[in-house]
């Protein structure tokens, strides 16, 4: 009777246990970038392409993609976005940067804010780099808002430097990005494991 009655109640868990999609789309996703150098600070942007994240807010686990248009990269200068493209993302030969997650660090409280940690594979100038990135979600009715800011060391990961003689700029980018989105329920099946 025992053994019946902890199988019912993991059975019940299990149901109750829910999993949601949160979709991304161009319209509704921001990705911007900024450069530092000796002079000013350099303000860009880039466009997404597509993108779902899926989890469970109880268990902390956590997969999809966001997939990001490496050659939309652009800071309002033709010169200076033309090097970036040639000489450091080389976007016409790696056309786009991802990232894939597996896990996530805390609980996304789907009554109010939360703060997490979103942790998986960011991929660049094809090589993949295990990354956690913090993640500020926002529950507003039934749409999320998430805001995420990260840096990407890109000298360090087998990009140019494109520093001159005259000009030094930093060896990293900062990157924020700002989607918002319904976030509906989902059959279970999507999400990696903790």
């Amino acid at each position: 009777m025992r053994k019946l009655i902890v199988v019912a109640f993991c059975a019940a868990l299990h149901a109750g246990a829910a999993e949601y999609q949160f979709h991304l789309t161009p319209e509704t996703t921001e990705v911007h970038w900024t450069l530092g150098d000796v002079l000013h600070t350099v303000h860009g942007t880039f466009k997404l392409r597509r993108g779902d994240i899926f989890f469970d807010p109880e268990s902390g686990k956590a997969g999809g993609e966001v997939v990001v248009d490496a050659a939309s990269g652009e800071s309002g200068s033709n010169a200076r976005d033309g090097r970036m493209h040639k000489n450091v993302l080389e976007s016409a030969k790696y056309t786009d940067v991802s990232f894939t997650a597996d896990r996530m660090e805390g609980r996304v409280d789907l009554n109010g804010v939360s703060n997490i940690k979103l942790h998986g594979t960011f991929a660049i100038h094809g090589s993949a780099h295990e990354i956690t990135v913090p993640v500020q979600v926002i529950r507003k009715g039934d749409t999320l808002d998430a805001e995420i800011k990260f840096e990407v060391p890109y000298v360090a990961w087998g990009m140019k430097d494109p520093s001159t003689l005259i000009l030094k700029v930093a060896k990293s980018v900062q990157i924020e990005m700002h989607a918002f989105s319904r976030i509906s329920e989902t059959s279970a099946g999507h999400t990696g494991g903790q």
